[in-house]
C-alpha cells in the first residue's frame, strides 16, 4: 500500500505525518510551531522529508493560502503567515512529486472520501476557526477556479462597511462567521474589548440572557451566509468543521436554513475525518493526482 508524507502548514503549527492510500494516519503526528521566517520554514520541512522520504511515495502538503491548479506552489497567502510564502519552492524539497492543496480544500475532500459527506455528489464545507475556510467539491471534483482561489469565503454580508475584514474588504462572510467574529460580537454588545469567545460561550452553558444574545446574533449570520450558499450551489449538504463548529446546533441550522431556500432542501452536519484532516485529504488528492513515484 502506498504512502505520504503528509504536511497541513498553519500559521501558528506544523503537523506532519505519514497516510496511506485509505487515509489512515499510520506513524505518530509530529508537531511543530511554525517559524518565523521562510528560511526556517524551508529548513524544518526539509528536515522532516529527509527523515521520511525513503519510506513514502509521495509528499502531500495542506497549506493555509491559495494554491494554483496544478499543485505545485502556494499563489496566495494569508495574513497569519510569514511574509514572503508565496515564493517558497515546494518542489525543490525532495526528489519525489511534492503535491500541494489549500487546507480547507484537502480537509473538504477528507469529508468526503472517509467523513461527513462520503457519498455527497455536491459538498459544502465550512471551517469555523478563528477564521472561516470553505472548499466545495461537485461531481468528484474541488471547486478550484480559473487560478486556484476559489471557495475563500469572503462574499459580502452587509453592503454599508460595518466591520473590517482580515482580507483588507468590509463584511465579508468570514468577519462574521469567525471565533474571531463572535468575540468581535461579544466587544460590540458588551463594549469590553477582554471579553473573549469562551466567556460567550460559558455565559450560554451558565443561561446568561445577554451572552445567549451575542451567541445567536453569531449564528444567524452563520445561517445567512450558508443560505447564500445553498441557492448558488444547491448541495446535499454543509459540513461545519473547526474549532467553533462544536458549539454549534447543526440540526436547528438546518431548519432554519432550508425554511427559507429556493432551492432543495440540504443537509447540515459536523465533520467526522478528525483533526488532521487536512493532512488526510493532502495525502487522499496525491495519490489521485497521476505519478506517485517522481516528478511529473
Amino acid at each position: 500500500m502506498k504512502k505520504a508524507l503528509a504536511f497541513d502548514i498553519g500559521g501558528t503549527k506544523i503537523y506532519s505525518g505519514i497516510v496511506d492510500e485509505k487515509g489512515n494516519i499510520v506513524s505518530e503526528i509530529n508537531r511543530f510551531q511554525t517559524p518565523k521566517t521562510i528560511d526556517a520554514i524551508t529548513k524544518l520541512l526539509k528536515n522532516e522529508i529527509s527523515k521520511y522520504e525513503e519510506e513514502v511515495d509521495i509528499i502531500a502538503i495542506s497549506t493555509a493560502g491559495a494554491v494554483n491548479n496544478e499543485n505545485t506552489a502556494v499563489i496566495g497567502s494569508t495574513g497569519n503567515l510569514v511574509k514572503g510564502y508565496c515564493t517558497i519552492d515546494f518542489q525543490s524539497l525532495s526528489g519525489k512529486k511534492v503535491f500541494l492543496e489549500n487546507d480547507a480544500n484537502a480537509a473538504a475532500w477528507a469529508e468526503y472520501k472517509i467523513g461527513a459527506s462520503k457519498g455527497s455528489k455536491v459538498s459544502v464545507m465550512l471551517t469555523l476557526g478563528t477564521g472561516v475556510g470553505g472548499g466545495i467539491i461537485i461531481d468528484n471534483k474541488i471547486l478550484k477556479g480559473k487560478s486556484g482561489a476559489a471557495g475563500e469565503m469572503h462574499f459580502k454580508m452587509y453592503p454599508d462597511k460595518r466591520r473590517k475584514c482580515t482580507c483588507g474588504g468590509w463584511d465579508c462572510f468570514e468577519a462574521y462567521a469567525s471565533g474571531t467574529a463572535l468575540k468581535k460580537d461579544a466587544e460590540e454588545a458588551l463594549n469590553n474589548p477582554d471579553v473573549t469567545t469562551y466567556d460567550v460561550v460559558e455565559g450560554v452553558k451558565n443561561g446568561d440572557p445577554k451572552m445567549q444574545e451575542i451567541f445567536d446574533r453569531w449564528i444567524n449570520d452563520i445561517i445567512v451566509g450558508i443560505k447564500g450558499l445553498a441557492n448558488l450551489f444547491d448541495p446535499d449538504c454543509f459540513i461545519l468543521s473547526g474549532s467553533m463548529a462544536q458549539f454549534t446546533d447543526v440540526k436547528k441550522i438546518e431548519k432554519e436554513v432550508n425554511s427559507d431556500i429556493v432551492t432543495a432542501p440540504t443537509l447540515v452536519k459536523l465533520a467526522e475525518a478528525g483533526n488532521y484532516s487536512g493532512m488526510i485529504g493532502a495525502a487522499l488528492l496525491a495519490f489521485e493526482s497521476g505519478d506517485k513515484n517522481g516528478k511529473s
